[in-house]
């Protein structure tokens, strides 16, 4: 299955899924330009907190347009860093946080690799609004499981490559990460690999996103994880300035 994505996508799905934060925006700005016209407060004080609203609202648009319109993020050519074997990949899996957009994708990359789907989503922990709205509208793989974090069901060092992309940040507790990519290490096999795509708690991510890029964690955060979930090997490339491929190794 071919999955065409809308010109704009990538922004659209940003005003969807964090329209909340657009709605108070928009009128946190109605309110400071009333209260300038009634109260005639100072034009410099106006117009920097009107700038620096309007860059929050802007600017992770047009970042997100450069990222997931027209980057080339769905056609994963970024693959090719991760050298990946595609006559020796026979197992995949692809976990996600309730939102999946690269499954069928996936599939398509690795046409003979048997791929399963897994949703470690868990409504009482992850409880932000734009993971909510997101799974919504998100495309089903068939046979897409739901799992906890703590625990994929399947075999000891089974799996070729484990695939999470843009999904793992959403745990948000360091212990809960560290299980979950323990979890990971156990089924991957000792020659396989993990390749995980996140933005970083980093200064281009902060100029992209200005305070929502706490919502991100940082480098040093993930290569701590990792080490304490076990995993032996671990590099970053970056794609973008604002995304990193995380290619590490058992």
């Amino acid at each position: 299955m071919e999955i065409r994505r809308k010109k704009f996508q990538g922004v659209l799905n940003i005003l969807s899924f964090n329209r909340h934060f657009y709605v108070f925006g928009i009128c946190f700005i109605l309110i400071i330009i009333v209260s300038h016209i009634v109260l005639e407060w100072s034009n410099i004080l106006y117009w920097l907190i009107i700038i620096a609203f309007l860059y929050g609202l802007i600017m992770p648009l047009i970042v997100s347009a450069y990222i997931y319109d027209f980057s080339g993020y769905y056609n994963f050519h970024w693959l090719k860093h991760c050298k990946t074997n595609n006559l020796n990949t026979k197992k995949i899996i692809n976990i996600n946080a309730g939102f999946d957009e690269t499954s069928f994708i996936i599939k398509n990359k690795f046409p003979k690799s048997e791929l399963k789907v897994f949703d470690f989503y868990n409504a009482k922990k992850h409880t932000e609004q734009a993971i909510i709205r997101a799974r919504k509208v998100s495309l089903v793989y068939p046979n897409t499981k739901q799992i906890k974090s703590n625990l994929i069901p399947l075999k000891d060092k089974s799996i070729d490559i484990i695939f999470l992309l843009s999904a793992v940040h959403e745990i948000r507790l360091h212990e809960e990460k560290v299980l979950f990519l323990k979890e990971c290490l156990r089924i991957c096999k000792p020659d396989g690999k993990l390749i995980m795509v996140e933005h970083l708690r980093d200064f281009p991510n902060f100029l992209a996103f200005s305070v929502g890029f706490t919502h991100f964690f940082s480098k040093k955060v993930w290569k701590k994880a990792f080490k304490s979930a076990g995993f032996s090997s671990f590099s970053e490339t970056k794609f973008t300035p604002f995304m990193s491929i995380f290619n590490i190794r058992p």
